[in-house]
């Protein structure tokens, strides 16, 4: 039978206790806390900011290297993606186009 690591466990109780803290905070106080004007507009960026970080590693890198060739469908895709969104303003015709060049040219051409 396995026993855990006094150390692994106080770890875990740990960080689960400050996740816990960290997310209810504004759940633990009696009063409402109010933003200043600027945290607010800084807010509307934050789920554009975090896509585009989780997003264009994904289309520039393989493996943690900067692609060396322009025959990787991911470049193409996002290009049209990106001119089907500025043209269409519509998330699913972005969507559907960018999987319509990725699509063949990564099963077709193997990019």
């Amino acid at each position: 039978m396995m026993q855990t690591d006094p150390w692994t466990v106080a770890v875990i109780v740990g960080l689960a206790a400050v996740t816990v803290i960290t997310r209810g905070f504004f759940f633990i106080s009696e009063r409402s806390l109010p933003l200043p004007a600027w945290v607010h507009r800084a807010l509307r960026y934050a789920p554009v900011a975090a896509l585009a970080a989780v997003i264009a590693p994904e289309i520039v890198m393989t493996g943690g290297q900067f692609i060396g060739t322009w025959h990787d469908a991911r470049l193409f895709a996002a290009a049209a993606g990106a001119a089907l969104y500025l043209w269409r303003r519509s998330t699913l015709i972005t969507m559907a186009g960018g999987m319509a060049v990725y699509l063949p040219l990564h099963l077709g051409l193997g990019w």
